[in-house]
């Protein structure tokens, strides 16, 4: 079994660095966000093909994550994305990061 401390650290280790780089470059950095977002979400057992939420899951953190990844989708595609967008899907996800941090770190 892995200790949840370690992947908390790891999670927090990983997301100061896109966000670092975020800072920078936005639109390249964000396709990398909802990839690392995705992985937490999955580790945490949400089912993000699945548009019906589950009882006692957040909805808006699927509905976020969805709207993130369908920009991070066509930024990978050569699309031109405006720069508000690509700002609204990096807070949704920071939101989403600290929901589930927070939701890891809990005793």
């Amino acid at each position: 079994m892995v200790e949840p401390g370690l992947d908390l650290h790891e999670w927090q280790t990983r997301w100061q660095e896109l966000q670092d780089h975020a800072v920078d470059e936005p639109d390249e950095t964000l396709p990398e966000i909802v990839r690392f977002v995705r992985e937490m979400l999955v580790e945490r057992k949400f089912d993000l093909d699945n548009p019906v939420v589950e009882q006692a899951e957040d909805p808006d953190v699927v509905r976020d994550y969805q709207a993130a990844a369908d920009i991070a989708g066509r930024i990978e595609a050569g699309a031109d994305v405006e720069r508000e967008d690509v700002q609204t899907a990096l807070d949704g996800l920071r939101e989403i990061y600290e929901y589930i941090v927070a939701d890891r770190a809990a005793p």
